[in-house]
């Protein structure tokens, strides 16, 4: 081996899929202690090339050297014994287990034939506490928020004495808090030799943490520049042109109240919650993790219950916990987890594109197919969903393509308000913009959108006003050319106070006594989280 810091290094690696070519000649290369950037577009192949090194792909052509040696992996097993351990976005953990339990999952330590769990607990221990997170052994995993179940899956690594660490994402789901927690700890891991290879869209987290940027685009390695390489140049790199701004709101004047929440009140989650938005408006809920965020909006759309409170849509008061009612007044929900609550994954675009519209297009039980698809592939090609055809299954899909597709079946079904929930997580900045351009679409046509995001910049750069909401209630709210990150932090800790611009708008200073509880992608509700969202 030329270099003795290389630990591994791919040739020429291609990979195709029918109809399609997933890589295409990439080199990569990794040294000990370094943390590589593979930096790409939804749907370049950064997936597809971390599943070639652990296992679930192997490569049509091309080399994967380890420690200077060419090796074959053809599964998980060869990717572990060659100390290549891969963290994906969805953790590969198993809920009803424990902690100690998931980090030596199939190699338990055994005394007499029978498993030694204390030894088991106590080997888990040290891994955790080497990671820096504060976690009973033999706590069940599904107790876990997100940052914890982050810290474990670092500890299963390390048990495998890894000297490869694959990170898909990592931070995407993470406060900016959690985020320094985990920084902390790929540093730690960088200065014992380990070498990192870290995917993500969080364009500012790469001179922070990384050494080396490669990138890839079409399947194709691009380029690969220091971490230190500006921004602007890492995009065009990234997408092949140069994107001039990155938030490109356009403002339409602001016509009738399409919907109107009035007093909405859950026992314990969220109280007295009251706002209204326009059409041609983009309203941005802001605020901290717990703090009733997604619980509101779910319970506008009626797929949560609440106990007092109204919520009219187009002037006609919608029934309480009634998803139907909601749809047929014109109201659609993308929901912060696309796969699990927005998509049905083992269907084709086609048909998750016709979800909502399925009933509407049905005469006498029979459904026009012709006319599904042929408003299924005319949305595909507004949107620009990348894909080999209609008929491909969306659990193949980029997560930017699988965004376009939740967005583009309410399109589909002339959705007059719209709520978006995390609506950029986990996507490059290239599907951002178009997610950004889309936005401005549906509110020139006169469409209201409801946005929740935890990345500040996001909120502040979309949003015509900003409400702020603190511990299940409206702390504040603030126009777009009073709003700034300082001012949004100030009303979601409670040290500050909006100020109502709207006519029927309920504005509120302070936070409120009620507890807000949040419901974390895991599962695991943390109560009164004083967690920051996500700035730049």
């Amino acid at each position: 081996m030329s270099n003795p810091d290389e630990l591994l290094r791919i040739e020429g690696i291609r990979k195709t899929f029918p109809g399609v070519v997933a890589l295409d000649s990439v080199d990569f290369d990794l040294r000990r202690g370094e943390v590589h950037v593979l930096l790409g577009e939804n749907g370049a192949g950064k997936s597809t090339l971390i599943k070639m090194l652990s296992g679930a792909y192997t490569p049509d052509e091309g080399r994967i050297l380890v420690g200077g040696e060419e090796v074959r992996i053809h599964g998980a097993q060869d990717s572990e014994r060659l100390g290549i351990a891969t963290i994906y976005q969805e953790f590969n953990l198993v809920p009803d287990l424990t902690v100690a339990e998931n980090i030596f999952l199939g190699r338990q330590p055994r005394r007499f034939g029978m498993i030694d769990r204390k030894r088991m607990e106590a080997d888990a221990a040290v891994l955790l506490e080497r990671v820096g997170v504060r976690v009973s052994p033999s706590a069940r995993v599904r107790e876990l928020g997100i940052a914890r179940l982050q810290m474990v899956e670092i500890a299963k690594a390390l048990s495998l004495d890894t000297r490869v660490l694959i990170m898909d994402e990592p931070t995407a789901v993470l406060t900016s808090e959690e985020v320094d927690k985990l920084f902390s700890i790929v540093r730690r891991l960088r200065e014992d030799g380990v070498g990192i290879v870290f995917i993500t869209h969080h364009l500012e987290e790469i001179a922070a943490l990384g050494d080396r940027v490669t990138v890839i685009r079409d399947g194709r390695s691009v380029g690969q520049v220091p971490a230190t390489t500006p921004e602007d140049e890492l995009v065009r790199l990234m997408v092949g042109r140069s994107i001039e701004q990155q938030y490109p709101r356009r403002r339409p004047d602001a016509g009738d109240a399409l919907l109107r929440v009035e007093g909405l009140t859950r026992d314990g989650v969220f109280h007295d919650v009251s706002f209204t938005v326009h059409a041609g408006e983009v309203v941005g809920i802001a605020g901290l993790v717990g703090a009733g965020r997604t619980e509101v909006v779910r319970a506008v759309f009626g797929a949560d219950p609440y106990d007092s409170g109204t919520v009219t849509v187009s002037g006609s008061t919608l029934r309480a916990h009634d998803v139907n009612a909601a749809m047929t007044a014109g109201m659609g929900l993308v929901p912060e987890d696309r796969k699990g609550q927005g998509l049905v994954l083992d269907a084709s675009v086609e048909e998750n594109l016709g979800l909502v519209t399925l009933r509407s297009a049905t005469r006498a039980g029979l459904v026009d197919l012709k006319g599904q698809r042929t408003a299924a592939a005319r949305i595909a090609e507004q949107l620009g969903v990348r894909m080999a055809g209609l008929g491909q299954h969306v659990r193949t899909l980029s997560g930017g393509n699988q965004q376009k597709v939740v967005i583009g079946k309410w399109l589909l079904a002339d959705t007059k308000v719209l709520i978006l929930d995390e609506p950029t997580r986990g996507i490059d900045v290239g599907a951002k913009v178009e997610i950004y351009q889309l936005i401005n679409e549906l509110t020139a046509a006169g469409a209201a959108v409801l946005m929740i995001s935890s990345d500040l910049p996001e909120v502040l750069g979309m949003s015509d006003r900003v409400l702020v909401m603190a511990q299940g209630r409206i702390a504040g709210e603030l126009p777009a050319e009073g709003a700034t990150q300082d001012a949004v932090m100030a009303l979601a800790v409670g040290t500050g106070a909006g100020t109502g611009t709207e006519s029927g708008t309920s504005t509120r200073t302070g936070t409120g006594t009620g507890t807000g509880t949040g419901t974390k992608n895991d599962g695991t509700t943390d109560q009164n989280d004083k967690e920051a969202p996500r700035g730049h």
